[in-house]
């Protein structure tokens, strides 16, 4: 490409690709795509983005294509990648001026260079590092600042190199220029704060910017640069010179208007010196042990005493905290047990964490996270009572809640209580005991002071397990606090449900669980939004399956008036989130009670598809409906079906995946469609018509293809000749495509809806599913080297065989006619095969169901046939020791798996109920041979009418075939007939 020629039609191009017309920008980007592998394209991209008399957008499109053609076509070894020429004539023209006027192109440029330093620096590129060392020097504003901001992104880039050999490169880069950078660093520092004692504020805010670009610079530097850099005394002397800068700079501070834009930059500068302490001592624990002395003195001074006063803000002290929270929590300073095996390095550190933490340092410390950063403050007050809901969810982990003071500082009080509970464990109980009696409802502090210590021991819950009886505390205090109904202790109501939530998995004993739901019903019509909501969360502690303490007994009394109490509130709630979290608890009671919620869910019911409709931009509010449904059916059983008109076009729109609501909701809407088949007592039209969008989902493979089966199954067992005359052909078809390429444990679900069809309907199955059969045959004679497919390939067979006779005769005739082998010989190869990998099948039924098919050859004076007999006993006698349980009173035998009627079985409390489907598939287990045929009698028959047919002596001759001991055991199961 002819630079002189080329760059003229290029920029008219890019001035096109900037273009709202699309008419004029489509072409524009696929002449552009045309020319990204052309060379000398990107040489044009450079003066054309490097001329700053253009367009500004134009510029930015031409940094972008350049940069991305980086990543693309920079490597040698990349198709179409840029010619060894070219390349140098870019990275000499790249460097050759840092005086980009525009910020956001100069942070491109920026980036772009870091990326070719990525590949080529130093071995390509050795004068990139001492051109960027020069330029930093110069006494120009704007060169001085683009040099120093390039310095950075190329540090930060070769810094994020992870192989050997690029690690050994950076620390010789690190070696070299720490001492640079440094001197750097300390310059522009200086000259900041001398500019802020003048009161030059536009010139101290350029100096802060570039204290900050080198602070960043060495922050790469001093984390990444070393591997000991506890052996560089200039890599400690600007550690400890750290500490010193923070002091100035947040003196600094006091001088400086909260609302001047030098203060959010200044404070971005102190928050970064934190985040380097923070790395070095994650990177380099012992390297850090020097230091340990010092942050922690630091760190408290100014967050737990008055130094910090009137100077620190709230991102700081979550840093200084996280500093704490490091240096109690960092396994590297922990001893082992026994001590001498603990290194020299950690005994060390041990040490001086033990001689800093005294008992008064961690009383004021645990005094002060409890008296003064746990107290609600006017902020969150005031946002209880104008926007009760965001404040809840505020306080219970909302997006902005996880960055915040609050959770930082509950964090730091769990590890550190942790760490020193025997030293702060009667300081926080003390806390308590001061607090006994009801407190003055007018004494608002005392209020916020009691909230913030039940705060404490709620986190403390797990420490304080032997320390507290936590069962007589709400007996004596607690209850009668849930019962002070005044406005102004709504905090304290509040906080003794959340702490009884921390308590109720710890320590709290199931006799005073009814005590307990008295007093949340009476809660529950609190006028109080936030108390109502808290008690959702705390419902949601105390109702899960897991909760093994939970008695349905307990319980019941309060079942009709909390569930409507619930519901009530989930109308009155407006945010997505809090009404989740009510359907949550909703779903939760449903599911604990099961049957017994019928009579109270008609209002939720009439409810739920309003809230659908209104949750149509909420997918997550659907999901937590679809939830709710599906225990709101488990709960109805059978009366479900009255949910059809508004549950099935749910289900319909959740497991559709041309929808784009599916992304979010296909889990749980299968559940759904799952749970309301096995529920379902017939088979409707609409829920026949349905199953259209199971073909789409077979296609996709996902993790949800196991429910898929499930549903396909349910649909066999609901209503199998109306299902399968719809959809038997386009099943068929999708098991051809799936069983191409799935893993073995899909094979097997696969045919395990075959075998399905088969017990279900042993005429029109076969031949419904007859483009599987001869596969599942193929894979028996050759021997299936999965025992798990080979056991559903004899199940599947074994249905055929016994059920079928015609089919499997006509079966056998295709597969001698594909082998190109005698029907005999396939046949012998088969019943070989299958009494050799017997072993294979675990399940009893199956075992039974082989021996009965095999039998059913019997009679025959087929020699191939009698040729396997020995092998048809050895499997029988198999079976009948599988199946066969001796009468203690008779001493006979009987087969264990026979069922003569169906008995509605006896349910209790702790049992769910069956399902229709469980029904269902009981009352198929009556019509199916494996439990209607004795295999006692069947053998005893099928032997009795060979001996017919080949005559005492030619049965005689075949029984010598027999291993004598099976033979003696065979006559030990027939004694009696």
């Amino acid at each position: 490409m002819d630079l002189n020629s080329a760059s003229t039609i290029v920029l008219r191009v890019l001035t096109q690709a900037t273009s709202q017309d699309t008419a004029v920008l489509k072409p524009a980007e696929e002449q552009l795509k045309q020319w990204e592998t052309q060379p000398g394209f990107y040489s044009v991209l450079l003066n054309i983005f490097t001329n700053h008399t253009l367009d500004v957008n134009v510029r930015w499109l031409a940094v972008l294509y350049f940069k991305n053609g980086i990543d693309r076509y920079w490597r040698r070894v990349a198709p179409h990648a840029l010619s060894e020429e070219e390349k140098t004539t870019l990275r000499a023209g790249l460097i050759t001026n840092f005086n980009e006027p525009v910020n956001q192109i100069a942070t491109q440029i920026s980036v772009l260079i870091a990326k070719v330093a990525r590949v080529d620096c130093p071995r390509q590129w050795p004068e990139l590092i001492p051109t960027l060392l020069e330029s930093v020097k110069v006494q120009d504003d704007l060169r001085q600042h683009r040099a120093l901001l390039t310095f950075y992104h190329v540090t930060k880039t070769l810094a994020s190199k992870r192989l050997a050999a690029d690690r050994k490169l950076f620390y010789d880069l690190a070696s070299g220029i720490y001492s640079f950078a440094c001197s750097l660093w300390n310059h522009h520092n200086d000259t900041f704060l001398q500019q802020v004692c003048t009161g030059d504020e536009a010139a101290a805010i350029n100096s802060l910017e570039r204290t900050l670009l080198s602070l960043k610079v060495l922050r790469k530097l001093t984390v990444h640069g070393f591997v000991e850099p506890h052996k560089s005394v200039e890599v400690m002397g600007f550690l400890h010179a750290v500490f010193e800068r923070l002091k100035q700079f947040l003196e600094c501070s006091r001088s400086i208007r909260a609302e001047n834009v030098c203060r959010d930059r200044l404070e971005k500068t102190i928050i970064l010196f934190t985040k380097v302490l923070l790395d070095f001592l994650d990177q380099h624990p012992f390297s850090f042990t020097p230091l340990i002395q010092r942050s922690l003195e630091f760190a408290v001074s100014y967050v737990f005493t008055e130094a910090g006063e009137g100077i620190v803000f709230e991102r700081f002290i979550v840093q200084c905290m996280n500093l704490i929270k490091m240096i109690v929590k960092n396994y590297a300073y922990k001893p082992s047990k026994n001590i001498e095996d603990s290194s020299p390095e950690t005994l060390e550190a041990h040490k001086i964490k033990t001689a800093f933490f005294t008992y008064p340092t961690l009383m004021e410390i645990c005094r002060r996270l409890v008296t003064h950063y746990f107290l609600l403050t006017k902020e969150e007050l005031t946002m209880w009572e104008e926007d009760p809901e965001g404040f809840t969810v505020e306080e219970t982990g909302g997006d902005s809640w996880k960055y915040s003071l609050r959770p930082c500082t509950e964090v730091l009080f769990i590890d550190i209580f942790h760490e020193y509970n025997q030293t702060l464990t009667p300081v926080l109980l003390e806390m308590v005991h001061s607090l006994q009696g009801s407190t003055n409802v007018e004494d608002t502090s005392a209020i916020l002071i009691k909230d913030a210590v039940y705060n404490a021991v709620g986190l403390a819950a797990y420490e304080l397990f032997d320390s507290v009886d936590f069962d007589q505390w709400f007996k004596n205090q607690l209850l009668a606090e849930l019962q002070v109904s005044h406005n102004s202790y709504k905090p304290i109501r509040r906080r003794v449900i959340w702490l009884i939530g921390q308590w109720i998995s710890v320590k709290f004993k199931s006799d005073l669980r009814p005590v307990l739901y008295e007093a949340i019903r009476n809660l529950l019509q609190d006028q109080d939004l936030v108390v109502s909501i808290t008690l959702v969360f705390f419902l949601n502690c105390c109702l899960p399956v897991d909760d093994f303490e939970f008695r349905t007994d307990q319980f019941l009394p309060y079942l009709e008036s909390m569930f409507m109490l619930l519901f009530q509130l989930l109308q009155e709630v407006t945010q997505c989130d809090t009404k989740m979290h009510v359907l949550h608890v909703l779903s939760c009671v449903i599911e604990r009670v099961n049957m017994q919620i019928q009579p109270y869910v008609g209002c939720l019911v009439q409810y739920l598809p309003l809230l659908w409709k209104q949750s149509e931009e909420h997918n997550m509010l659907r999901c937590a409906i679809l939830t709710t449904l599906i225990h709101l059916v488990q709960g109805l059983g059978a009366d479900s079906k009255n949910l059809y008109p508004f549950l099935l076009p749910v289900i319909q729109l959740s497991t559709d995946v041309s929808q784009p609501p599916h992304v979010y909701l296909l889990e749980d809407g299968l559940e759904l469609w799952l749970v309301t088949l096995e529920n379902s007592p017939c088979l409707t039209p609409e829920l026949l018509r349905i199953f259209q969008n199971m073909s789409a989902l077979l296609e996709l493979s996902s993790e949800n293809l196991k429910n898929c089966f499930k549903i396909i199954n349910a649909y066999i067992f609901l209503s199998s000749s109306e299902f399968l005359q719809m959809y038997a052909a386009d099943l068929c078809r999708s098991f051809c495509e799936l069983l191409k390429d799935i893993t073995t444990e899909g094979q097997v679900q696969v045919l395990k809806v075959v075998e399905n069809v088969l017990k279900v309907n042993p005429v029109l199955g076969p031949q419904m599913f007859q483009p599987l059969l001869p596969s599942i045959f193929r894979g028996i004679i050759d021997g299936e080297r999965y025992p798990v497919v080979m056991s559903t390939y004899l199940g599947i067979m074994g249905r055929v065989l016994l059920q079928n006779a015609r089919f499997f005769s006509l079966l056998l005739s295709q597969m001698a006619c594909e082998l190109g082998q005698e029907l005999d010989q396939i046949l012998g190869n088969m019943i070989e095969m299958w009494v050799d990998r017997m072993d294979n099948i675990t399940q009893p039924e199956r075992r039974k169901l082989s021996a009965l098919a095999l039998l059913s050859l019997l009679p025959s004076l087929n020699s191939v046939i009698q040729d396997k007999f020995c092998g048809i006993i050895n499997i029988s006698v198999e079976g009948l020791h599988d199946v066969m349980t001796e009468d203690p009173e008779t001493g006979t035998y009987k087969d264990c798996m026979l069922m003569c009627h169906f008995e509605e079985p006896k349910v209790t409390e702790d049992e769910e109920p069956p399902t229709e489907q469980d029904k269902r598939k009981k009352m198929l287990a009556l019509k199916d041979p494996v439990h209607t045929v004795s295999l006692q009698q069947f053998v005893y028959e099928k032997l009795k009418a060979q001996q017919e047919l080949l005559g005492e002596q030619g049965f005689q001759a075949l029984m010598e075939t027999v291993d004598t001991e099976i033979v003696a055991q065979l006559q030990e199961f027939l004694q009696g007939f």
